[in-house]
Parts: C-alpha cells; structure tokens; sequence
C-alpha cells in the first residue's frame, strides 16, 4: 500500500514502469534489442521530449488548452533553418535568430487569440498552425540546399562519451523545466492557474501573463525541435512535425501531468516520450502492417481525450 501511495504521488513512477516492461518485452521479442538500441530509441525519443515539455507547460495551464501548432511550427522552423543556413556553420548564426522570432510570434499570437479574444485553446492554435502550412509552402519552394551545418549535425546526431548529444540537450531541459515548476514563483503561479484560473486571479495572480508564457515556452521550443530536426533528418520536408501532435499531447498525459491543468512533471514526460516511442518500436520488431499501428495509435487519441474530458468533468464540478 506504501508503494501504491508513492507511485500516486510520483505518477512518472507508471511510465517508468512502462518502459521497463516494454524494454523487456523487446528484449524477448529478439535478442537484437540490447543497450545500443536503446540508445537509439532514447535518442528519437529526445526530440520528442523537448516538444512535449513545451506543450506539459501549456496543457498545465488548464482549461483543457492544448497547442496544436506545434508541427506546422516544427516545419516551418526546419525549412528555415535550412534555406537560411545553407548547410554552413555561418549560415547558422542567421538562421537561429529567424528561428526563434518563428517561436517567439507564434506563442504571441496563440496567447493572443486564446487570453485577449477568449477563442478556445484547440480552435486558436489550429488557426495558427494552418497560417504556418501555408508559409510553408512558400519556403518549399525556395528550398534548393538539402544540406545541414555541421555544428547542427553534431548536436543533433553526435555522441559525448558515448552519450547522445540530443539527449544530454534534453535532460538538461528536463531540469531546467522541474526547477522552474517546483522552485520558481512563476511554476507556483502557473500551478494554481491550472487548477483555479477564477480562484489564481482573486488571489492577485497574473492569470493572462502566467498563460501567455507557457504558450510561449512551447512555441519556442517547437521551433527549437523543428531546428534540430532538420539536421538529425538531413533536411526539410513537407509535414515533417505531424508525428509529433499526438505524441506530444500523449507524452504529457502519460507522463503523470495532469489533461485537467494544475499539476505537472517533467520527469514524467521524459519517461511517457521514451514510452510511447517504445511502443511503436515494439509494433514495428512485431511486424504490426502499418495500417495497425494507425489503429493503436488512433486509440491512443480516443483514450487521450477520454482521459481530458473525465479531468475536465471533475475539475468542473
């Protein structure tokens, strides 16, 4: 009962749990599934955990808030990089400022749509992720260099002490995000912002700055991800983040955060990201068709939202 009472209050404790089993699994399944293929497996999972810790933040805003610009940003940030930098290392140094201004406008209008004109999180942010496709588009053709900075490459594909330089990125995040939820005013304010943004605002808390950060903080570092991608792939193509809207929403939820908003875990969405790219490696050495992966996948988002509309009901009430 003491164990079940702890792993209650440490729900990254469940996706924990997942990844082991799952770890096991693989290692029956075939006994090619040893520690460098883990190594593989965390290092994809690491560009996931970097979107998702961005949208933990938005969805612990509460209000059942969700940032569904987060692939047309990816994409469009990945095009960016590309046009811009050229494949050089001084390229670079334009391209990242173009990159973050993609970021830093994006979570400004999200915010301004979802905090000014009080338009649903989900509605706002799909808006915004149809503008970003069709600036796409446009980038697509002027896309002519499908190399990437080597600078870029490394970070995103090279190993530190036989440790994937991606990951060390994101576990570095992993950190800075916990820190930033448990020791900070800002992560207290946005904690009771999810639970009660009425009861937060009473309180004397800055209920539309509080929420304009977190989305902010997840456009950034979509935008981010969508850079680093672009080297990790060796390029741009056209939907190229859409693998990440479920996954991210799903690493978060699996992770032990809260759909409803008002509590949160980075260390969960580390673990649900490693999970749920088990999962579909898993399917993947079982010889799942595609076309059932789909159908795991689709019923993945059934339970997500079953999840968010359960949370919301009794947050509700």
């Amino acid at each position: 009962m003491k164990v079940l009472a702890w792993m209650r209050n440490n729900r990254w404790s469940f996706a924990a749990i997942g990844v082991s089993a799952l770890w096991v699994l693989l290692s029956v399944i075939t006994s090619h599934f040893n520690l460098n293929s883990l190594s593989g497996v965390v290092t994809s999972a690491s560009f996931l955990v970097i979107v998702a810790i961005g949208q933990m933040f938005v969805v612990a805003s509460g209000g059942g808030n969700i940032d569904l610009s987060i692939p047309s940003v990816m994409t469009v940030s990945a095009f960016v990089t590309v046009i811009l930098s050229q494949g050089t290392n001084t390229g670079l140094l334009l391209a990242l400022p173009a990159v973050l201004a993609i970021g830093l406008a994006t979570g400004a209008a999200n915010a301004f749509l979802v905090v000014r004109l009080r338009i649903p999180a989900i509605i706002a942010t799909l808006a915004i992720g149809y503008v970003l496709d069709s600036a796409t588009l446009i980038a697509n053709r002027e896309l002519e260099v499908f190399t990437v900075s080597s600078v870029l490459r490394g970070i995103s594909s090279a190993k530190l002490a036989g440790i994937p330089t991606i990951l060390l990125l994101a576990l570095a995040l992993i950190v800075i995000a916990s820190a930033t939820i448990r020791r900070t005013s800002y992560g207290r304010t946005l904690m009771a912002v999810g639970q009660n943004a009425t009861a937060a605002h009473l309180a004397g808390a800055r209920v539309g700055r509080t929420m304009t950060v977190a989305f902010l903080i997840s456009s950034m570092l979509g935008a981010l991800a969508g850079m680093l991608l672009s080297a990790h792939a060796g390029g741009a193509f056209l939907q190229m983040g859409e693998p990440y809207l479920l996954q991210s929403v799903g690493a978060v939820v699996v992770g032990g955060t809260l759909i409803a908003g008002g509590s949160a875990t980075a260390l969960g969405t580390f673990f649900g990201s490693i999970l749920l790219v088990l999962i579909v490696t898993t399917m993947q050495v079982s010889g799942w068709p595609p076309g059932m992966q789909e159908v795991v996948q689709g019923a993945m988002i059934i339970a997500i939202l079953a999840v968010a509309g359960n949370g919301l009901r009794k947050r509700s009430a």
